[in-house]
């Protein structure tokens, strides 16, 4: 017998909780093999000490040992977090998203994958710096190294399932392997412009994945029919300047207006983030769909979309719920601000490139926690997951009782429409940047020091 949706809803918030309790984290590390003593700053404690500082906006670490009762001291706590062991995050987070798989809804048999990068500052630290590196606008001594992160999220239920974690002068393509592991055959990738290559979609086609691809910018795709001339008995050639186009195209079959199935040929240049073993592995030839469409946009202007896809039938996949599909992608970006400002990801407290792994695999664990809550009160109110606030199930995971029955929580409204511009209207302080180290700065005349006298 089926569960009602109350019944469902508490079991999908006791999982999400259940997750960040001392017991639940103790019985996982014991699978793993792990032991520890029975102190305040045990490995179940800790554990679940570090996920309360993320919850609290990454507080600083005296002021989560005041949180605790002062049982022990800032530095004990940076020392035994120090020597937490990475591969006990990674199982959690595997935990907490195979309690969700039942929640996962999908779309004509396929579970939707979104895949995005981005970037988090952190401390200016020699190692952090050399390992990471900074932004090359920046002088030395005056920026902050930037990690570049490679997510991978449930388009259902906003998930996140994977991370990849990188220096900042990588590519998205350089680590998009990384992540292929953790999808299934059938499952449909959604990303921007940067992933649409031959050799990607190659290797997707021969995993049994799906892609839905803007293409890219460099790719040029007419979808008139070209007349052929008469020829004048001259014979034939390249005409001067003439330069082949980036990939070699044959047109299979039209599917309608500006839809049609196309064979490209392998190019005979490789990518630099391949190996020359994988792309001779790849086939000559493969088949995709390509697919334009004039759209709407929220604030009435129209746009062009034009797609690459593996998705072939054009009957099963109309071209209207592809381009839909791929204009829900925003979604990953909405994701993408909850872990950054929301939760206070974009600037790390960690000054060692393990504390950092450390720092944001539990940034992971937190979220997908605060996803399941969302999942369970959608379930309870009756709305799609995306209508329920993120910030609000975080506030209330943060100071709420959590052994009590999961309230109703706030909803999104549905602003169609609504354009809003990316300006700021509350000024800063005129300070001027930092173009110096700081021990340099402090030995210049007063007047450099300051843009105002005092």
């Amino acid at each position: 017998m089926a569960r009602s949706i109350p019944s469902h809803a508490a079991a999908l918030k006791d999982r999400a909780l259940a997750t960040l309790d001392p017991a639940f984290i103790g019985a996982v590390a014991g699978e793993l093999g792990l032991s520890w003593r029975d102190t305040p700053l045990a490995l179940p404690n800790l554990v679940a000490l570090f996920a309360r500082q993320i919850l609290g906006g990454n507080l600083s670490m005296p002021e989560l040992a005041r949180l605790a009762g002062s049982r022990f001291t800032p530095e004990a706590y940076c020392i035994a977090r120090g020597k937490l062991p990475l591969g006990l995050l990674e199982q959690l987070l595997d935990r907490l998203c195979a309690r969700a798989a039942n929640a996962q809804p999908r779309w004509k048999g396929h579970r939707l994958w979104h895949m995005d990068g981005t970037g988090v500052s952190m401390p200016d630290t020699p190692e952090l710096r050399e390992h990471f590196g900074q932004s090359g606008g920046q002088k030395p001594g005056c920026g902050f190294p930037t990690a570049h992160l490679l997510c991978l999220f449930d388009a259902a239920t906003g998930l996140v399932r994977r991370m990849v974690i990188s220096p900042l002068r990588t590519h998205d393509m350089a680590d998009v392997g990384k992540l292929h592991g953790f999808l299934s055959p059938g499952d449909v990738l959604i990303a921007d412009r940067a992933f649409e290559s031959y050799a990607h979609l190659a290797t997707l086609i021969s995993a049994g994945i799906q892609a839905i691809f803007p293409v890219h910018q460099k790719r040029k795709i007419d979808f008139r029919r070209k007349r052929r001339r008469r020829s004048r008995g001259k014979p034939a050639g390249k005409r001067p300047g003439h330069r082949p186009p980036l990939y070699d195209r044959q047109v299979l079959r039209r599917c309608g207006p500006r839809d049609r199935i196309v064979r490209w040929r392998k190019p005979l240049s490789r990518p630099r983030q391949m190996e020359r073993e994988a792309f001779d592995a790849l086939p000559d030839t493969i088949d995709v769909r390509e697919l334009r469409r004039t759209v709407t946009m929220p604030d009435g202007r129209k746009a062009t979309i034009t797609l690459v896809t593996t998705l072939l039938d054009e009957r099963r996949y109309p071209a209207e719920e592809l381009i839909a599909i791929l204009k829900a992608r925003w979604g990953v970006e909405v994701n993408l601000r909850h872990l950054k400002t929301t939760m206070r990801m974009n600037v790390l407290r960690s000054k060692s490139v393990a504390g950092v792994r450390r720092e944001l695999w539990m940034y992971l664990i937190v979220y997908d926690a605060v996803r399941l809550v969302m999942l369970a009160a959608a379930a309870r109110q009756g709305v799609a997951p995306d209508r329920i606030s993120f910030a609000d199930a975080l506030y209330w995971v943060r100071r709420g009782n959590l052994s009590e029955p999961l309230p109703e929580l706030s909803l999104v409204l549905l602003r169609p429409g609504r354009i809003e511009p990316r300006l700021r209207k509350r000024r800063n302080d005129h300070f001027g940047l930092l173009t110096k180290p700081r021990n340099q700065m402090r030995k210049a005349p007063r007047r450099q020091r300051s843009r105002y006298k005092i």
